[in-house]
């Protein structure tokens, strides 16, 4: 596969590492497993069946079993570029635990004196409702290199902010 041909991955810069945590490489091993050797042999069964049914053209479950697997090797080809690229990081085993670097916990203060717990993670493991950001997302990126007692402002759809680094653990 050329460069050309790699899909770009929203967010990063080309060329830059695609960091993942070991959790996370391991979701994705899972996805491509599951959709190539279970979902896949599903659906090129019930095209097969619907093909030797005749007329294609009229052929609901044919058309929708194609569309479908031109589906499933989109994503399969997706998420093994991004496994080729992926560069495992293993936040039980930080080089500098003072500091805040991908994969670190980090408990941070808002002006109001309220305290946000965010984990700073992979692209494809970010899940805001769970407190997993992005490693290239704003505040991830306000908060890289940061140590307990820190403030750092972060720019916001509503406007400036800034929050003080009150908290930082890894693992």
């Amino acid at each position: 596969m050329s460069e050309e041909d790699e899909e770009e991955v929203p967010g990063l810069p080309p060329g830059t590492p695609f960091y993942m945590t070991p959790s996370g490489h391991a979701a994705l091993t899972a996805e491509v497993r599951q959709l190539w050797t279970v979902e896949r042999p599903k659906v090129v069964e019930v095209v097969s069946w619907a093909a030797g049914l005749g007329d294609r053209s009229e052929n609901a479950d044919y058309q929708y079993g194609k569309r479908r697997l031109r589906e499933i090797d989109r994503r399969v080809r997706l998420l093994r570029q991004r496994l080729d690229r992926a560069q495992v990081v293993d936040p039980a085993a930080p080089a500098r635990p003072d500091q805040v670097f991908f994969g670190a916990t980090v408990t941070y203060a808002l002006p109001d004196d309220r305290e946000v717990r965010v984990t700073i993670v992979g692209i494809d493991e970010a899940d805001g409702s769970a407190g997993r950001i992005s490693w290239v997302s704003p505040m991830a990126r306000a908060l890289l290199g940061a140590r307990v007692g820190d403030t750092r402002r972060v720019r916001t759809p509503q406007g400036s902010l800034e929050v003080e680094v009150v908290g930082i653990a890894y693992g």
